[in-house]
């Protein structure tokens, strides 16, 4: 072998050891993981999404939030560009419950007209996630939701979100069942008995 192949060969390698040790000594801050969208698109964010896992500031929800079987969420565009229909369904102790509400999109969050509850998008590396943060009661709990159009993800993926519910202090996320079956009636935005204003807790 060449002198000067051997030598290129040696650099590469060593190059790509200093990387790895470098992105391995350092982690992205809280700062970084949890930092809102800038702007939400509103084709990508059109669709149902299916609950992966989530979080709760108030322990005392956890053991409710994990009998869910499945949960999903969905939205549905409306005539303005900012205003859209949210959906929400989740399947519990053989029983299916849903909810709609008209939300109005404010740069990376949106809001429940009652004011109740604030909703924010935040950064996900997974590509077809979405990570939504709710104030719930003007902050008095927090919850943490990882959806996705897959029902189960990679390791790395939930690992990110493992980090990010560890950077808000919050208990180890409960991750759903990828085996249960969602609902079939959040597959369209007319399948749904009353739109509401007022958030139910999550």
């Amino acid at each position: 072998m060449h002198p000067n192949f051997l030598l290129m060969g040696t650099f590469l390698l060593l190059k790509l050891l200093v990387n790895h040790i470098y992105c391995r000594s350092a982690p992205l801050t809280c700062k970084d993981l949890l930092r809102p969208l800038d702007q939400v698109d509103l084709h990508h964010l059109e669709g149902r999404w299916a609950l992966v896992a989530g979080s709760l500031s108030d322990p005392t929800l956890i053991e409710r939030f994990g009998r869910r079987d499945s949960a999903s969420s969905s939205f549905f565009n409306n005539t303005s560009e900012s205003s859209i229909l949210f959906k929400r369904i989740l399947n519990m102790d053989n029983k299916c419950h849903s909810s709609s509400y008209n939300i109005s999109l404010e740069g990376s969050s949106f809001t429940i007209r009652d004011g109740n509850v604030t909703t924010t998008f935040t950064h996900t590396t997974c590509h077809d996630c979405i990570l939504l943060s709710f104030d719930v009661e003007s902050g008095k709990r927090q919850h943490f939701y990882l959806f996705s159009r897959r029902r189960q993800l990679e390791q790395r993926e939930m690992e990110e979100f493992r980090a990010q519910v560890a950077c808000l202090n919050m208990p180890p996320p409960v991750v759903m069942d990828p085996t249960k079956e969602l609902s079939s009636k959040d597959s369209d935005a007319t399948a749904q008995p009353e739109i509401k204003t007022v958030e139910q807790k999550n």
